[in-house]
């Protein structure tokens, strides 16, 4: 049937930036976490997503967008413990994992959201996250799958009205491709600037990184490239 020129097109949510939301059965002990631990530290789903409201007395607020494992999201919180940290991974394994190290390591300062990190971005107040951290997202390497990648234009502005005056977008990857693609919107972004001055600002890792097993594995096409962005 022909599609009436006068008729609105239907307004769709944000593609999906990632693959398979489960791998394998969750081991008994993540299962079990799911129902006792992840009811007290869920991120609300609906409402505005105020870091002052979900952890009173925080003195800052990061987010990590795809934390995987969990692991460099859990060793963050414990070294900060007046700092919130927000996590949001649609990998129910990777959740599983998460809350492992959140129980094991009694961490009372991680929020954590079991599904697409644009839904809870979309309502973070403006300047209320200190940083925001996207470590080795999915590449999407082939060109029409493009359309995919976490890092495009819309979600970079989004990442400057989150992010306090002065506060970092951090995006590592191993894809040469994705570096460039993401540095390429990054300095087309007004609301950041690129705080690299030589080539060992994006070929050495953050002082305060943690490196990650997946980090480790090495499964892109370069050494792992480290860009980063302040809110001007």
């Amino acid at each position: 049937m022909p599609t009436d020129p006068t008729t609105p097109a239907p307004t769709w949510g944000p593609m999906r930036s990632y693959g398979r939301i489960r791998s394998r059965t969750l081991k008994p002990r993540q299962a079990a976490l799911f129902d006792t631990l992840l009811p007290r530290i869920a991120v609300p789903e609906s409402g505005p997503v105020d870091p002052a409201a979900l952890t009173p007395g925080a003195r800052a607020a990061w987010l990590e967008i795809g934390f995987g494992g969990g692991e460099h999201l859990a060793t963050q919180a414990e070294r900060r413990p007046d700092t919130l940290m927000i996590g949001c991974e649609p990998f129910l394994n990777g959740v599983g994992s998460a809350l492992r190290h959140v129980d094991e390591r009694a961490l009372a300062n991680v929020r954590l959201h079991a599904g697409d990190a644009r839904e809870v971005l979309a309502r973070i107040p403006d300047a209320a996250l200190e940083r925001v951290m996207v470590l080795f997202p999915d590449p999407w390497p082939k060109a029409r799958h493009h359309k995919r990648r976490l890092v495009q234009a819309e979600t970079l502005e989004e990442f400057a009205r989150a992010l306090k005056p002065g506060g970092l977008f951090r995006f590592a990857t191993d894809w040469k491709d994705y570096a460039a693609w993401t540095l390429e919107r990054g300095l087309r972004e007004p609301g950041l600037r690129w705080t690299a001055e030589a080539a060992d600002d994006w070929r050495a890792p953050w002082a305060d990184h943690v490196t990650t097993r997946y980090e480790e594995k090495q499964l892109g096409d370069t050494a792992p490239i480290f860009l980063e962005f302040a809110r001007v």
